[in-house]
C-alpha cells in the first residue's frame, strides 16, 4: 500500500490471490462473489437495444451458474421508488435472496452492501449489471482499492451511448479482469462433469 494504505492494482491482484496461497489466473469460484448492481427497468430501459437484448438473461443464467457453483451471490438496487425494483427477470433467479437497498454509487462504500461483501470473505468480486460507467465502475474501483480482485463481466453490464465503453476502458486501466458470460460460466464450472450436471439441472 501506499502512504494513504490504498493497494495499487498488482499488488490488489495478489493479495486477493492470497487467499488460496497463490495468485489463480482463472476465476475460482472457491474464492468469487458475484454482484449484480441495479438491474432494475428504470436502468435496463435507458440502455441501447443492440447493448441490452439478452442483458438480463445473461445476469440471470449467471446468477444461476454462481448459486450451482457455491459462489455467494449478492444484488443491489438504487432508489427503487425511483427506478423500480429489482428486474423480476433477476429475482427468478436469485430464489430467497432479498436485494440491497444500495445509497452510494460504489457499493465498496455502501454502508448496507459493503459488510455484505466482506462477510462471504472471498477474495475476487464479479461485477455485473447497470451502469457501466456509473455503478459498476465506481464499485470496481472502490473494491480494488479494498485489496480484492475484480472481474468484471463484459456483455452483463450496460450503459447508454458510449458511456458503456467508456466504463469498460476505466475499469480495465485500474486493473480489473474483463471476461464474458461464457468464459466465466466455464471458468466456475472447470470441469466437463460439472458442467453437463449444470445442463441437466437447468
Amino acid at each position: 500500500p501506499d502512504a494513504a494504505g490504498v493497494m495499487r492494482p498488482e499488488q490488489a491482484g495478489a493479495a486477493a490471490g492470497s487467499r488460496l496461497g497463490r495468485v489463480s489466473r482463472l476465476v475460482d469460484p472457491d474464492d468469487s462473489v458475484l454482484v449484480i448492481v441495479d438491474v432494475q427497468e428504470g436502468f435496463t430501459d435507458r440502455v441501447d437495444p443492440a447493448l441490452g437484448d439478452g442483458l438480463v438473461e445473461r445476469i440471470a443464467f449467471l446468477a444461476l451458474s454462481a448459486r450451482f457453483c457455491g459462489v455467494p451471490v449478492i444484488a443491489t438496487v438504487e432508489r427503487p421508488d425511483d427506478w423500480g425494483g429489482l428486474h423480476p427477470g433477476i429475482a427468478a433467479a436469485m430464489g430467497d435472496v432479498p436485494a440491497l437497498r444500495k445509497e452510494v454509487f460504489g457499493l465498496a462504500d455502501d454502508p448496507a452492501v459493503w459488510p455484505a461483501v466482506e462477510a462471504t470473505g472471498r477474495g475476487t468480486v464479479v461485477l455485473t449489471g447497470l451502469e457501466t460507467d456509473v455503478c459498476v465502475a465506481q464499485s470496481a474501483l472502490g473494491l480494488l482499492d479494498r485489496g480484492r480482485r475484480v472481474v468484471v463481466v463484459e456483455d452483463a453490464v450496460a450503459s447508454p451511448g458510449s458511456a458503456h465503453a467508456a466504463g469498460l476502458d476505466r475499469m480495465r486501466l485500474a486493473g480489473a479482469v474483463a471476461v464474458v458470460t461464457k468464459q466465466l460460466h466455464y471458468e466456475w464450472m472447470r470441469t466437463v462433469d460439472r458442467s453437463r450436471r449444470f445442463g441437466d439441472a437447468h
